[in-house]
């Protein structure tokens, strides 16, 4: 299969250390009826190659090979309260999700998603905006703009700390004003492994969350890491307005 996308449009892309695999990113053209773009299949570390940026350096190399196919935009999907992705494809690359997926793959029985509601979020890539084109180049918020900016917006999901010491949402709410917050976990797998009932109480409070976000039509235009008086904790911002080239909206 991976032979067939790159032979025809798509790209197989790996990070090698000597002759090592590190990482791989898997792509293929895809087609709305009004144009063409790159759909993003998947892009994986291996473990001990985590936190080393390579994610970043294998989405920076796929948007060079994309914009040399004559490609303006990749397209992708991840699960929304893997913390780590949304750090990447939001927040380091500038994507904008714009619709939520709820269950998209059906029952799956890899270890990371055996037993779970596979809900995932489509995010939208503009490779030449001028905002993209920033994050590419190292332009983030500071950890006090973002500070700033949480503490003015409106909370979407309530959260306290739950009996195993890690927090779980108590309440969905309408997001409102001029910016809004999304709370997720930090650590995902930490609470898949120690509160599966509480994964079970995130997937549906987010799945609410970004319901009523899109259909008020908020946009998600960043994604922020805090550290609070409860710790390390994770957050999508967002503010009004339509998707660029795009109406939001939730499937």
């Amino acid at each position: 299969m991976q032979r067939v996308l790159q032979d025809n449009g798509g790209l197989v892309l790996g990070a090698f250390v000597d002759i090592y695999l590190a990482g791989a990113a898997v792509s293929l053209i895809g087609w709305d009826g009004a144009g063409l773009y790159h759909f993003s299949h998947f892009v994986v570390v291996r473990p001990e190659y985590q936190n080393h940026h390579l994610g970043f350096r294998l989405k920076a190399f796929q948007r060079d090979e994309v914009l040399a196919l004559g490609l303006s935009e990749i397209r992708g999907a991840f699960d929304p309260l893997q913390s780590r992705s949304a750090g990447l494809f939001v927040r380091r690359l500038g994507g904008i999700p714009d619709r939520y997926l709820p269950h998209y793959f059906g029952q799956l029985s890899d270890s990371v998603n055996r037993g779970s509601e596979t809900d995932r979020i489509r995010y939208r890539w503009a490779l030449t905006s001028p905002g993209v084109e920033a994050r590419l180049a190292g332009t983030i918020p500071s950890p006090e703009e973002d500070r700033q900016r949480w503490e003015r917006s409106s909370a979407i999901v309530e959260t306290e700390i739950g009996e195993t010491g890690l927090p779980l949402p108590t309440a969905v709410a309408e997001p409102s004003g001029p910016s809004a917050h999304l709370e997720v976990p930090f650590d995902v797998m930490a609470l898949r492994e120690h509160d599966p009932a509480g994964m079970r109480r995130w997937r549906h409070a987010t799945r609410d969350a970004f319901r009523a976000a899109f259909d008020l039509g908020y946009v998600v235009d960043d994604f922020a890491v805090l550290s609070t008086d409860r710790g390390r904790r994770s957050f999508y911002l967002l503010a009004p307005g339509p998707t660029p080239s795009s109406p939001t909206g939730s499937v």
